[in-house]
């Protein structure tokens, strides 16, 4: 007898053995009569025997048919078992996850989401660490990361799972105080939130063609919280992700109709980590939630 024969065939073997026909096994299945035809031929070649007899009545099993079955009903059980035991080992993902990201995803965009994660992962405790340091993975410091830029390292496996989109806005009081800009160029006669050392924002307005200097702003701040802070305070007109302004009712979004180019932001991983269990729970986890959330 061949020893080496494939295990895959003993399903099929014990619903025909059940049904006593093709068609009752293809159906129990989900099959096709011809496959599960080609399966008993398969498994009575790889046995070197005769599994069941050919009569009018359908399929009758043979006297070795009826001693393998015991020995096929373990193997199915053995298969559930093991089956169940992956299942509950994934429902029961339990460890630390080290996550890091920018400031405003850590402090804004993950804690809602990291409680959603609480609720569906119970047993994984998260360590949360606001960087802008790539790095940071490559020396395992952290298990994964949210970034807006992808990172170049071979030894990282990066996916884009969404964009960030941003916006103008401004606190209802600085509003009220200095009135609503109606077109970009309004802006030039407003109080501006920007950057320090950063040139993003001088060269989105080169862009448009309206080249100004950093004196054109009144504060200016390389740190995205505090950044934002100051445009929650009423300091001026800011730039900030649609995600961050959300999360305060009393900042405003104004000019609509300037529409930064979004960032793109990406989930990664370190390519030899990515498959421990409770890691890749929380992956995908954050790969389904974070869209949503943005």
């Amino acid at each position: 007898m061949n020893t080496s024969f494939d295990w895959r065939l003993i399903q099929s073997f014990l619903a025909v053995l059940e049904h006593g026909s093709l068609l009752g096994a293809a159906r129990a299945l989900q099959s096709s009569q011809p496959t599960m035809g080609r399966h008993i031929t398969d498994l009575e070649a790889q046995l070197g025997v005769v599994l069941f007899e050919r009569t009018g009545r359908g399929l009758q099993p043979t006297a070795t048919a009826l001693r393998l079955a015991t020995s096929a009903r373990a193997m199915e059980a053995g298969a559930l078992q093991l089956a169940h035991g992956v299942s509950s080992a994934q429902m029961g993902v339990r460890g630390s996850v080290r996550i890091t990201a920018s400031q405003p995803v850590a402090c804004l965009l993950l804690p809602p989401l990291l409680l959603q994660m609480r609720q569906a992962l119970p047993d994984i405790q998260v360590e949360l660490v606001a960087s802008n340091d790539v790095t940071n993975l490559l020396r395992r410091e952290a298990d994964i990361a949210l970034r807006m830029v992808r990172p170049d390292q071979s030894s990282l496996v990066a996916r884009r799972i969404g964009t960030v989109a941003l916006g103008a806005f401004a606190h209802r009081d600085y509003l009220r105080r200095r009135g609503v800009p109606r077109q970009p160029t309004d802006l030039l006669a407003h109080e501006l939130v920007g950057n320090d050392r950063n040139e993003d924002i001088l060269r989105g307005f080169a862009a448009l063609g309206y080249p100004v200097g950093r004196e054109q702003f009144a504060f200016r701040t390389d740190d995205l919280m505090a950044y934002w802070q100051a445009v929650r305070a009423g300091l001026g007109i800011g730039f900030v992700a649609h995600y961050m302004a959300r999360t305060d009712p009393d900042v405003q979004p104004v000019l609509p109709m300037l529409k930064p180019p979004p960032l793109p932001i990406w989930l990664t991983v370190h390519r030899e980590i990515r498959t421990s269990v409770r890691i890749r729970a929380v992956y995908d986890f954050l790969a389904e939630a974070v869209p949503q959330a943005l």
